[in-house]
């Protein structure tokens, strides 16, 4: 995978925001947790009284406070609150017991670092305030009715108690405050919480209001940053969409024009079923991995960190919880990766296999049914059918198993959660809301490592593909371009020359071709013929350049091949192939496919000298008439005349037929090399072919057995010079022929 870096460079921009819009997203989904826990914290629980410091509290009230505060909390406390006389109009409203007795309202210009510090002193001050009562409650039984129930608390009955508490000797309460510093914070901050709205109880607020503006509030921004959450993963799909569909097009586009520079020599080494699935099947897999990169391994640690995070932040003592599920995670994931990875990498050999075999079937549909082996061809399909459902099935039933698993795992985690955390709240050291909260905390770094665990499944398929690709856009053609290009020599042009040519095929011990050389002039036909196998169809391709020469040189209008643009090579050259290939078009569009400048008239006339036009315009649409996918809708040698004409459009100095007359009756290949000889006077004609008959009024013809030249001359010549050529002609003609 890494070797295909480079392709994400044009979208680091895009994935970079990507990456902070996941930021932005797990910052809200991080939160949400925290809102649902102050809702029913402080919403539910503490019915919307966020914090200890009261915002207003009657003067009995701040005398009851500071009666347990120090003097530095006494001054900070006088320095945090204004008074308001009893009566003040200005008030009742908000506080509508102000007409009854005087209050103290906190100031609105403080900062968090001083609310922080009188919350602290206020929750010390009530704590310190109930053990001190306690304490005297255990030693003589008074005043102990008052602190049963905190909902039924009498502020008034406790202000009475007020010159008792005054009087209460600092030991006393010394020994109280030192109690209520060593509590749980939130124990400290429950209980004072519970005191606070007494004291709004006091002055005439509308609890039930404080609530519902609480829950109002608190939800909104739920709900903002639901819809933050929202957008933010509809975003972050669209650009991890964009960017994988825009890398796999670049990444199809470099593979098939990489291919299309291959030579002869890298077609052997890749079948044509790998380099399909390599452009379809592989690209695919990365594009879903690039998809999955953007979407899940860049939000997943986020996640799991940000989680773990929160829940040191709110409860250190039941992460040992978190510990035991991260590590069931790990060990099922171990398993799951070591069962399903080395099928990973035998699905892609498998997927290979299935499209030779399927392309072999149907390319060879008629083969199969002229000899009765349709049975074969099936149990051969099924065969590689079979394994690669057996693989897929296997694989699937192990990641199946994964999720039930999860859930499993998850599901005993909530049972612990709730178990350990009823016990903590039952003691005052938890609050309900923060076990919801480490609940989903929880399950949020749970989730994280099992889409990071995911990854990890699905990276090494898409490296195995990644490789595969790789391995197309890293094989350098054999065949390369001249780093000089040289021009054609004018009075060279057409002239085909070998000199000394020999050849051998990649890997191989022993020359095809061996010491080949002939001149091909202009105006002339220079034809080949020998036994098959004799080399007949390498050496032509050698021309265009299909294959490089291992010794020797080829001369094309006077300049060696090796020295050639590649495009400017074949411009020189039409070739028609042993094996006629149309394109999926129309008839006019295959005859100008080498040359779409080319007029009516000359497409009709190329035609006509490869004796085309009778079954062209037979049809209806003549030459608009559609070609189906590789000439199915036309018989062999209508295909073969066609390939003849297109390349006859090009008009070119140099026309190469490699056995190109096999697929025509004797009268239209006689009629066809006649009309040629017309049409093409000018030009060099190579033509390979197996029948005397084709070849026997060419000006040059050149005899091939075991890859060496063994006669070269005329029709006449040969028959008297070279045994080879008179067994040949003899096998073909009557002895008036000869």
């Amino acid at each position: 995978m890494l070797k295909l870096k480079k392709y994400l460079k044009p979208f680091i921009f895009q994935i970079i925001l990507a990456i902070c819009l996941l930021f932005v997203q797990a910052i809200c989904d991080l939160n949400l947790p925290n809102l649902m826990s102050e809702i029913v914290n402080v919403g539910i629980q503490s019915r919307g009284v966020e914090r200890a410091t009261p915002e207003a509290i009657s003067e009995n009230g701040m005398k009851l406070m500071q009666t347990f505060m120090n003097e530095e909390e006494k001054n900070l406390i006088e320095a945090s609150f204004y008074k308001v006389e009893q009566g003040d109009a200005n008030y009742e409203k908000t506080y509508p017991n102000v007409k009854e007795k005087n209050i103290y309202v906190l100031k609105n210009e403080l900062t968090e670092e001083t609310i922080e510090k009188l919350d602290r002193a206020f929750e010390i001050a009530t704590r310190t305030f109930i053990n001190t009562m306690s304490a005297m409650a255990e030693q003589n039984g008074q005043a102990s009715e008052a602190m049963q129930d905190k909902s039924n608390i009498d502020v008034e009955q406790i202000y009475s108690m007020l010159p008792y508490l005054a009087s209460i000797d600092s030991a006393t309460i010394s020994k109280a405050r030192q109690d209520a510093e060593n509590m749980e914070e939130s124990m400290l901050s429950q209980t004072a919480i519970a005191v606070t709205q007494l004291m709004y109880k006091e002055l005439g607020m509308n609890l039930g209001k404080i609530q519902t503006i609480y829950l109002l509030k608190t939800g909104a921004k739920m709900l903002g940053m639901t819809i933050i959450v929202v957008l933010t993963a509809i975003s972050v799909s669209f650009i991890a969409t964009r960017v994988a569909t825009k890398i796999s097009r670049n990444l199809r586009k470099d593979v098939f024009e990489k291919v299309e520079q291959f030579s002869a020599n890298e077609f052997d080494k890749f079948s044509t079923s790998s380099l399909i699935t390599r452009t379809t099947n592989d690209i695919n897999q990365v594009q879903n991995l690039i998809i999955m990169l953007i979407r899940v391994m860049a939000y997943a640690p986020i996640m799991g960190i940000g989680g773990v995070i929160m829940i040191l932040q709110r409860n250190a003592g039941m992460s040992w919880i978190l510990g035991i599920a991260c590590v069931g995670i790990l060990c099922l994931i171990g398993v799951i990766f070591a069962l399903a990875m080395p099928k990973f990498k035998l699905l892609q050999k498998l997927t290979d296999k299935i499209n030779l075999v399927s392309r072999e079937s149907l390319s060879g549909i008629m083969v199969s049914r002229a000899f009765c082996t349709q049975k074969h061809e099936e149990e051969r399909f099924d065969e590689v059918n079979k394994q690669i459902a057996k693989t897929n099935l296997f694989v699937n039933r192990v990641m199946v198993f994964m999720m039930p698993a999860m859930t499993l795992i998850m599901n005993a985690i909530s049972v612990i959660i709730v178990w350990v955390g009823a016990n903590q709240i039952a003691e005052a050291n938890l609050m309900v809301g923060d076990m919801m909260a480490f609940m989903q905390y929880a399950m949020q770094v749970i989730m994280s490592f099992l889409m990071i665990s995911m990854m990890f499944i699905m990276v090494p398929r898409a490296s195995v593909s990644g490789t595969r690709i790789a391995e197309v856009l890293e094989t350098e053609p054999s065949i390369k371009e001249p780093e000089q290009a040289k021009e054609f020599i004018e009075d060279k042009m057409g002239y085909v020359e070998f000199k000394n040519v020999s050849f051998k095929y990649q890997d191989a011990e022993e020359n095809v071709l061996e010491n080949i050389s002939f001149t091909a002039k202009p105006g002339e036909t220079t034809a080949f013929i020998g036994s098959t196998g004799s080399g007949k169809s390498t050496l032509i391709k050698l021309v265009p350049r299909f294959y490089d020469v291992t010794e020797g040189e080829i001369l094309v209008n006077g300049v060696n091949v090796k020295d050639i643009e590649g495009h400017k090579l074949q411009e020189q050259i039409g070739y028609v192939p042993q094996k006629g290939s149309l394109l999926t078009g129309t008839i006019e569009s295959n005859l100008k496919y080498g040359k779409p400048e080319a007029s009516d008239e000359l497409m009709k006339r190329s035609a006509e000298v490869a004796q085309a036009t009778e079954f062209i315009d037979e049809k209806e649409e003549k030459y608009k008439s559609e070609i189906s996918q590789g000439g199915k809708n036309v018989s062999g040698g209508q295909k073969q005349r066609l390939s003849i004409a297109r390349a006859l459009v090009k008009e070119a100095p140099i026309y190469i037929f490699d056995d190109s007359f096999s697929a025509l009756d004797f009268k239209t290949d006689s009629a066809l090399r006649q009309a040629l000889k017309d049409y093409a006077k000018g030009s060099t004609i190579l033509i390979v072919a197996q029948r005397v008959s084709t070849i026997m009024n060419a000006e040059q013809i050149i005899v091939l057995e075991d890859g060496k030249i063994v006669g070269k001359g005329t029709h006449k010549e040969l028959l008297k010079n070279c045994k080879t050529y008179y067994e040949i002609a003899a096998s073909q003609l009557e002895k008036e022929e000869l």
